[in-house]
């Protein structure tokens, strides 16, 4: 006897293992439904004004990039214009330095002209070329600032050239003493000061006087050195009155 065939039908009761698909299903229906209420909710707060944050952190990020630059440009510009007067600064000073030695240059100039006006005035006497004032100022380290003013008005036009030197005469020990060039100027064989005018001219120097020396007259030499005009003056400190001059020729 044949053994039958087996059945491939099955009857599946209801609970049996085709349930969990339909479980599975439902989850992945329930994890769709909340993704979507998610992303509801996700469109609504940044529809809100605290979505907005973003924006404004960016906007204001922006805005302070705006600012540094415009804080440095204004550096920029106070360093420039710091420079600038300093420069300026400078600049006036130097104008205002060279202004007050104008002014000085101005006022010697006139002082000059003054001076000349007296020495070719109407009633002035004519002159050749003779010494008009010597005057004697102290300076630091026992030395002598000499200022000599030569002129002449009789030879208008006329140029004076030679060589200016001076004696000092006084007393030393109780004695009478002079002083000559050189040991005025504590060397040998001093030339004498150059000068060349036309009408009038300022000589300056310094000299040096001996010890325990009282000085009292001035005599004053102009020329070559081997003759010339010589004029005696009192000794004079610069400011004191001026003393009357003896002429001398031919020394």
């Amino acid at each position: 006897m044949n053994n039958p065939t087996p059945s491939r039908i099955q009857i599946r009761r209801p609970g049996s293992p085709a349930a969990p698909d339909r479980r599975r299903l439902l989850i992945l229906g329930g994890i769709w439904l909340a993704s979507l209420v998610l992303a509801v909710l996700l469109g609504r707060w940044m529809g809100s004004p605290g979505g907005d944050v973003g924006r404004q952190l960016d906007a204001a990020q922006a805005r302070a990039e705006t600012l540094q630059k415009q804080v440095a440009d204004l550096q920029q510009r106070q360093a420039t214009l710091e420079a600038s007067d300093r420069i300026s600064r400078a600049a006036n000073n130097e104008v205002q330095t060279s202004l007050g030695e104008r002014d000085e240059e101005i006022a010697g100039l006139r002082a000059d002209v003054a001076f000349y006006e007296r020495l070719v005035g109407a009633t002035s006497q004519r002159k050749g070329l003779n010494t008009h004032s010597i005057e004697f100022s102290p300076e630091a380290g026992g030395t002598w600032q000499y200022a000599v003013v030569l002129t002449q008005n009789l030879n208008r036009g006329a140029i004076s050239q030679g060589q200016m030197r001076f004696t000092v005469e006084g007393v030393k020990d109780g004695k009478l003493t002079s002083v000559s060039w050189d040991e005025l100027h504590q060397r040998t064989k001093v030339p004498g000061q150059d000068y060349s005018f036309r009408y009038f001219q300022q000589l300056t120097g310094s000299v040096m006087l001996p010890k325990d020396f009282t000085p009292q007259r001035v005599r004053v030499t102009l020329g070559t050195g081997a003759g010339g005009a010589t004029q005696v003056f009192d000794w004079k400190q610069a400011g004191a009155p001026a003393a009357p001059a003896t002429a001398e020729k031919g020394e």
